[in-house]
Parts: C-alpha cells; structure tokens; sequence
C-alpha cells in the first residue's frame, strides 16, 4: 500500500504559547476553551474532512501570566467523552501526565474513552514540563528528568498490563448455564517495580482496538528513548525540512533498535499552516497574526514557563541573561538549556533572550492551496513526517485549509477519501496489540 498522509486537529481555543492574543478576535468567543459546543463543531469538521485524529493537550499549573487557554480549560479525558458521543470515527487523543497520575486511576479512564468511543482512544504520555505541578500533588518538588522518565516508562506498561485483565473472550453472558465471566480469562497484574505495585485486575474489558494508541512527544535523549520503546504516535518538533528529518530518521532507527516495527510509529509534527486566495495574501495574513501575537511581557512570561514559571521580572532586562542553569533541570530541560547556551556564546540580554523566543519565523505551510498542497507533498516524500498536527486560530482558517488544500492532497492520492476503519488503530495502520 502507498504511504498516505495522516492529519490531527489540535483546536487553540482562546490561545496558548504563541497565540496570545487570540482572545481577543472577534471570531473567537471568549468562552471557547470551556465551550463543549466549540469542541464538538471542530470535531465534527475534521471528521467531515477524514482527519484521523482530535488532539487535547493539558497541564496542571498555572500562575497569571500564562496563556489566556490555559488558565480557564476543559479536562481532556472528560472534553472527549462528550466529543465521543457526537462523532463516529475520529480519534480521541488526550494529554495525561504520567508523574502526577496513578496508573490503575489513568487506565480506567483512558479504557472508558475507549469503549465509549468504540475503539478511538489515544492517550498522549507526559512526564509534566511546569514544575510548579508538584505543589498541586503534595509534593514540594518536581522529580528529575531521569525519574520521571524512568517513572514514565513502567507507567505505560503497567497501564497495557491492565488493559490486558480480560482475555477476550472472557465474557460468555450464558444465560443458560448462569456463566457470566470465565474466571480463568481473567488476569490480576501482580505488578511490583521500582515506581508502582498495583495488583490488578482491571474492571473494564478491552476495546474494539484493544488497547488505546500511545502518543508521546519525546525531544530530549530520554524523550525519545521513551517514544522509541513504547510510543505508537509521536507529536514532533519539527523546525526546518532538514531538522525534521534527522528527527525522523532518528526515531524511526531508535525504535527499530528496540526490536520494533518503525511503520509501528506515526510521526506527526506540528502545522500552523495559513491559506489564502493567493501566496501574497498568506504571506501578509501570517505576518499580521505574528503582530497580533508580539506581547514582551507576555514573552518574557512565556521564558520564565521553560525554567519552572521563573519570574524574570526581577531581573535587569538590559543585563546579561542571568544564571537559572539550575532551573532547567527539572523544567523544559532541552529548550531551557539550548537557551542557556545560545544567550552564553552569543553575549545576550535578558531582553533579547525574551524577544527571541517570539521571533517572527515563517512556517513553511503558507500561501495558496495549491502552494501549501505542494509543500506538504515534498516534506512528506523528502521523510520528515506520516503527519501533521495542524492547529488553526479560527474556525474560518480550518474550513480554508479543508476546503482548499484537502481536495488537492486527495486528488494527488495523499490523503484518504474515506475512512478505512471505525478505530483510531485501523485509521492509523497500527495493529491490534496481542492479548
């Protein structure tokens, strides 16, 4: 079968990191991000489209000063069971911490989505990047990379172990013989590592996909090693073609090493992409959405978010970029420390360090529907995604690129025509995990 292009949905709401001022569009309603009718149009639409998946990611701290989206949202797993009972086949991917959840807890609810769904679940695995969630849980740190790492990895396969309880056909429901459960088709876990001992069984059978799809973003080392041993998706970086094929290549290697199938692991990277009648439109809409977006004290905020919500405030924004190396640690570590370095090397401020990280930089998914359709279909046959996680700002920009571009990839053969199956799995190509 030729490779075919897989497209998710990551819906804004009223705007996260980098889309700060989208709230105030008249386009979008100020209450979007609690507005279950706003989840279940754009779920609606991208299933209308064939779009494989619906994306809901999450955190569990905020302060002030981060974005208007995050500070009045939906939970995920609850936001999709609502989506759930409106569509028929889109995926359902939700972001659930691993280092601030309980396994047994987690795979009950992920299971639930799943059976609720009929077999579209994914669960979207972090180890929590704001370091400020440990004071929410009890815990006057947040752990270090290597433990919620490590902590993430058992998670994972303790939450398939249960899911794995039932034996399929565990279930007879013998009227005749008053035989509801076979008991010998039912499986406690007896799990005990280094980071949980949960007994087991779990109280929910499988799904019609056996299992929900496990999604990851992994940048760092452990990221990715994490994604190479145990992720069925992976939500990328991105950048340039040439980085994004080196990341791609570097995953699809790591989980060949592990003994796994590479076609077993869908790469998608993130999209932003701006359509427009002709390219110069686009251009000039792309450039207008960065203006609408230049807040400093928003960026500075934004900053403070990789190294543990720091207040960089108190700092003189004309001095050096003062030493936080400390913060990373437990923080965005990759992002904090690449900072770190560049402000070292290249002798910058506070303030050109802040303004950085709102540097206009042009995605390459912009302009007409034929150009962004061409663009697409090189960097998809040049090996730097299966797919793209695309966010749009408004519900209008989304019907443009569905409108516009999807009929062109469909035509050129990259993009389904109809849905191959019910599951998030089958739409995917990803088999059914053996029992």
């Amino acid at each position: 079968m030729p490779r075919t292009i897989h497209l998710a949905l990551h819906p804004y709401g009223v705007g996260g990191p980098g889309q700060h001022g989208l709230w105030k569009d008249p386009r979008v309603a100020n209450n979007a991000s609690i507005d279950i009718d706003y989840y279940i149009r754009l779920a609606k639409a991208a299933e209308h489209a064939l779009f494989d998946a619906l994306f809901i990611v999450d955190s569990q701290f905020i302060n002030a000063t981060y974005p208007a989206h995050y500070l009045n949202r939906l939970e995920p797993l609850t936001l999709l069971s609502a989506v759930a009972t409106h569509t028929r086949h889109i995926g359902l991917v939700g972001t659930a911490s691993s280092t601030y959840n309980s396994p047994f807890n987690l795979a009950r609810r992920f299971a639930s989505l799943d059976h609720i769904s009929g077999g579209r679940a994914g669960w979207n695995v972090v180890t929590s990047f704001d370091t400020g969630t440990s004071r929410n849980f009890g815990l006057d740190e947040h752990l270090d990379y290597s433990t919620r790492y490590g902590r993430a990895l058992e998670f994972v396969r303790v939450a398939r172990g249960l899911w794995d309880s039932y034996e399929d056909d565990a279930f007879p429901a013998d009227v005749a013989r008053g035989v509801f459960l076979d008991p010998a088709k039912l499986h406690a876990l007896d799990h005990e590592g280094e980071h949980f001992k949960v007994a087991g069984p779990l109280n929910l059978s499988r799904s019609a996909q056996g299992q929900p799809v496990i999604f990851q973003a992994g940048v760092s080392e452990e990221g990715r090693d994490l994604a190479a041993q145990v992720a069925e998706g992976i939500y990328a970086p991105g950048g340039t073609l040439q980085q994004a094929q080196e990341y791609y290549a570097d995953i699809k290697q790591r989980t060949a090493s592990y003994g796994r199938d590479p076609d077993h692991i869908k790469i998608f990277i993130h999209g932003s992409p701006v359509v427009a009648t002709t390219d110069e439109a686009a251009r000039r809409r792309e450039r207008e959405i960065f203006e609408e977006d230049n807040d400093f004290d928003r960026n500075l905020a934004l900053l403070g978010r990789s190294f543990g919500a720091y207040d960089f405030s108190a700092h003189d924004l004309d001095a050096p970029f003062p030493d936080v190396a400390h913060l990373a640690e437990k923080g965005g570590r990759t992002g904090a420390s690449a900072l770190i370095e560049r402000a070292r090397t290249e002798n910058l401020t506070l303030r050109q360090v802040a303004e950085s990280v709102n540097q206009f930089r042009s995605s390459p998914f912009v302009g007409a529907p034929e150009t962004v359709a061409d663009t697409i279909e090189k960097w998809f046959d040049a090996g730097t995604f299966d797919g793209i996680n695309l966010a749009f700002r408004t519900e209008d920009e989304l019907n443009l690129f569905v409108d516009g571009v999807v009929p062109i990839l469909q035509k050129r053969g990259l993009f389904r025509t109809e849905y191959a199956a019910d599951t998030l799995r089958g739409n995917l190509g990803l088999p059914v995990p053996a029992n």
